[in-house]
């Protein structure tokens, strides 16, 4: 593939350092000239990623990205590639974590191809701490990862057996399966996009 044949030294130095994932998220960009267009995301790791875009700059170029599920990213041009170019994600440590679990959902959601994320779209809530409660009654605090008006994924240090029932704030789920960090629930009922992030983390 064209993108593997064509590194550079700090191409190379982040792909070391960084697993990089195949996605496929649209999302558009800016570059210096204030000038934006679409793009497609074709792989990326919490360090860097590569996409396909109509509008190409120079290598050194910074460039500020909004991407479906990821959102904002802001980094430089590495190097030139068929159809688009690569680029650095400049991101703290936290963020870095942040965007390596928001790519191993995404990873596991293109290979399982999850009936919920055709239906909905995810989002980053405002505020992601949560209490989960289990199907024995206790209670565990949790971080969402992501959600959708039809299910979750959420970090955690325990997971609860898959198929387990549980309530996430208020709102009815099941475990439907693992992720490398936690595990996703699938709602009981579609939820409201007015009142979903008010419900999932209600105490």
């Amino acid at each position: 593939m064209a993108l593997a044949q064509k590194k550079t030294l700090p191409a190379a130095e982040e792909r070391r350092r960084f697993q990089r994932v195949k996605v496929h998220l649209l999302g558009r960009y800016m570059l210096p000239d204030r000038r934006e267009f679409p793009c497609q995301i074709i792989n990326m790791s919490p360090g860097g990623l590569a996409l396909l875009a109509p509008g190409i700059g120079n290598v050194g170029d910074r460039v500020i990205a909004y991407l479906d599920h990821i959102g904002r990213v802001e980094g430089r041009i590495t190097r030139i590639i068929d159809n688009g170019f690569a680029m650095t994600v400049g991101a703290t440590a936290r963020k870095r974590d942040k965007l390596a679990a928001q790519l191993t959902w995404l990873a596991n959601r293109d290979i399982l191809n999850l009936p919920e994320d055709r239906r909905h779209d995810r989002i980053i809530p405002r505020n992601p701490i949560a209490v989960l409660t289990l199907e024995d009654g206790s209670k565990m605090t949790c971080r969402i990862i992501d959600l959708s008006l039809s299910g979750a994924a959420i970090a955690a240090e325990n997971r609860p057996p898959l198929k387990s029932q549980v309530l996430l704030g208020r709102v009815a789920a099941r475990v439907v399966r693992n992720l490398e960090e936690g595990f996703a629930i699938e709602f009981m009922h579609e939820q409201h996009a007015e009142t979903l992030e008010e419900s999932v983390t209600a105490r």
